[in-house]
């Protein structure tokens, strides 16, 4: 019953987000406003370009996944959907994880286009290592996910949602992005001596202990 709770809860917001596509423009065009406006304030082929450029994947990534989560929940508000949601007989915490799968796709879509658009206008090939990095950005985008949509919750029902979400989210999601940006760092230039696997290890426990805490605490969050 909870997997078909959860599943009913992100076979609506994909249809949802199919039929106005708002969450998904919004964070394309911002994290490709994002990656353009860096394209043209760095030299690609500099040596201090290609060090930044984690950094810079991971702040458009951020950026747009941010804008994105402030929409999680504008439709369930803007229809009054929100109280029946929470009025039917089903278990909070599904419609937690059901909102993460659907974030977490949409984020993790937009994030696969910001990374080819990256790869471009910087000129840059990440074929020798692209299995990894993806798995870097699938863990990277899980945990923003996770974390993201508990406080997106929290935000919802105050009149500064928009500006209260980074307010929340950013100091936590903080190791998230160091160890996010120290495992791209550690592809792009294994000369820098960084650790991959070290920092994977970081961004998979950040994923379980948060999912595990934002889990527990979601029907708490969303009473309120």
């Amino acid at each position: 019953m909870f997997f078909r709770q959860v599943l009913a809860i992100f076979q609506k917001d994909l249809l949802a987000e199919w039929r106005g596509k708002e969450m998904l423009g919004s964070m394309l065009i911002f994290g490709l406003l994002v990656i353009v406006v860096f394209s043209f304030a760095f030299e690609p082929d500099e040596e201090t370009t290609i060090a930044m450029m984690p950094g810079l994947l991971w702040i458009s990534f951020h950026f747009s996944a941010t804008l994105g989560l402030n929409r999680s929940f504008a439709g369930e508000v803007r229809l009054g959907a929100l109280q029946g949601l929470l009025a039917a007989p089903m278990d909070r915490s599904a419609l937690y994880v059901g909102k993460v799968a659907a974030n977490f796709v949409f984020m993790l879509f937009a994030d696969v286009i910001l990374l080819v658009c990256f790869a471009i206008l910087y000129n840059f090939s990440v074929l020798p290592f692209l299995g990894w990095l993806l798995l870097t950005v699938f863990a990277g985008t899980l945990g923003l996910a996770v974390v993201g949509t508990l406080f997106a919750a929290v935000a919802l029902n105050t009149r500064m949602s928009e500006v209260l979400l980074p307010i929340l989210q950013l100091p936590i999601t903080v190791p998230l992005m160091i160890a996010s940006i120290q495992a791209t760092d550690a592809l792009i230039r294994p000369e820098s001596g960084g650790h991959f696997l070290s920092w994977m290890q970081m961004l998979i426990v950040f994923d379980i202990l948060f999912f595990v805490l934002c889990f527990w605490l979601f029907e708490y969050v969303i009473e309120e």
